[in-house]
């Protein structure tokens, strides 16, 4: 059969064949930048819907009380029989990138969504952790889901849990986008998100300290007041009801404080004018761990209930220059393995963490249901001095021109960023545990 083209002339249409891979070829980063920046949403429906689909393989309903366990290969269950030590490692390039963008998840904090505000070099996104003796799989969320089915998470600590908090809901967001049920006020600081299909809620709670904390105020004391033998009420309050608590604390310990201990004054850091013994602030940061440590240990071990409890050891800042001058924190690259050395005070903060962790593993060995596990990203996080948001903690900080003073935060951590990472060791811990667990049954 012949077919009759509906142009006129052979010659034509030709022309049009011969350079129509060309055209295509010139479209195709053109469409795939717009969908980097700029991704077409999902409706509400839709998502849920590919998120109920996925569910279907990997989780039975919400209204279950245990989901079946996960298919592991032979492969990954002799890859776990080792504990991999995921502190260890140099970061490598990464041609994939990250998983969401500052567009897609709606969760950013506004001064850690670098990419919305104009940061010009997206080179950051590209590295990914390469632990020394063992792998760490890309974060996949339908994992997650099963995992956590039918759980509540809690992230207590420090701005550095809300970081956390945020780029695992962005990561989560690419599979099922979570429904912010609960927000105190117009305070960010206690949010709680449920994702329906899941039946798995995640928490956020303001805590610097881990335990009981008057934060100074214009109004009141131009000093922080630590009672360290009290965890603070508001997530004490809930601890009952939670399944999994990932602790985050550190840099507010450097700021002035009295300590009080048994209803006395300890002491204090920082503190000239006051009539108080200066002791800094080691001993009363370790003090606070373990207070925070040995209450859910007694607490959720004593009824019988159990809880997963990960402590995420200090994220070092990486200023170089004063917070208000520009270029404080300037670099573009991650230190190369050896560069960089942990020292000074970021590994005497991981120390105590590290020991009170440790600690705290042999006095929950008396309980049964209790997991205690480090999520050891001091050093990861130190070789990473690109990742931070800097001047573009605001939106198009040089529009007008380069300002000499502006405001840099060197501290938090862009996202997407080196802070997924986190996540992505957060996952592999909570797996290992499940092949764990399958094998004692």
């Amino acid at each position: 059969m012949v077919v009759t083209s509906p142009l006129k002339g052979q010659s034509h249409s030709h022309s049009f064949t011969k350079f129509l891979p060309y055209a295509l070829y010139a479209l195709l980063p053109i469409a795939l930048f717009r969908l980097y920046f700029h991704p077409f949403p999902f409706p509400q429906s839709t998502t849920d819907q590919l998120s109920h689909n996925s569910r279907i393989i990997l989780t039975t309903s919400s209204s279950s009380s245990s989901s079946p366990p996960l298919s592991f290969s032979k492969e990954e269950e002799i890859a776990n029989e080792t504990p991999c030590d995921y502190a260890n490692g140099g970061w490598v390039h990464d041609k994939m990138g990250p998983l969401y963008n500052g567009t897609t998840c709606g969760t950013i904090k506004d001064g850690q969504n670098c990419i919305s505000h104009g940061r010009p070099d997206l080179g950051y996104l590209y590295w990914r952790w390469q632990p020394s003796q063992c792998k760490l799989p890309r974060f996949d969320p339908n994992t997650f889901f099963h995992l956590l089915s039918n759980k509540h998470i809690a992230f207590v600590g420090d701005s550095m849990a809300r970081n956390q908090l945020e780029s695992l809901l962005c990561m989560l967001a690419t599979a099922s986008y979570p429904n912010l049920v609960y927000k105190d006020g117009v305070d960010t600081k206690f949010r709680r998100w449920h994702f329906a299909s899941y039946n798995i809620t995640i928490s956020v709670y303001w805590s610097p300290f881990l335990v009981r904390g008057v934060e100074k105020s214009k109004t009141g004391p131009d000093h922080n007041e630590l009672f360290v033998d009290t965890v603070d009420a508001r997530w004490g309050a809930d601890l009952d009801h939670i399944d999994m608590i990932v602790l985050s604390t550190g840099h507010w310990f450097l700021h002035p404080a009295v300590y009080y201990e048994g209803g006395s004054i300890l002491g204090c850091h920082y503190c000239p004018g006051l009539n108080h013994t200066e002791i800094g602030f080691y001993g009363v940061m370790r003090k606070a761990i373990k207070t925070a440590l040995e209450t859910i240990i007694e607490r959720k071990g004593a009824n019988g209930n159990g809880i997963d409890v990960l402590l995420t050891t200090f994220s070092p800042s990486h200023f170089e220059g004063e917070w208000d001058q520009a270029g404080a924190c300037p670099k573009t690259k991650p230190y190369k393995e050896g560069e960089k050395m942990l020292e000074g005070m970021d590994a005497d903060m991981r120390a105590i963490e590290v020991e009170e962790m440790e600690t705290a593993k042999v006095n929950a060995k008396q309980f049964g249901g209790l997991r205690l596990e480090m999520l050891d990203v001091t050093k990861l996080s130190l070789m990473r001095p690109d990742g931070h948001p800097g001047p573009y903690m605001y939106p198009f900080p040089f529009a007008n021109e380069v300002q000499e003073r502006v405001q840099n935060d060197c501290v938090h951590w862009c996202l997407p960023g080196p802070i997924d990472t986190w996540n992505q060791i957060l996952l592999e811990v909570i797996r290992r545990w499940s092949i764990q667990s399958r094998r004692e049954e």
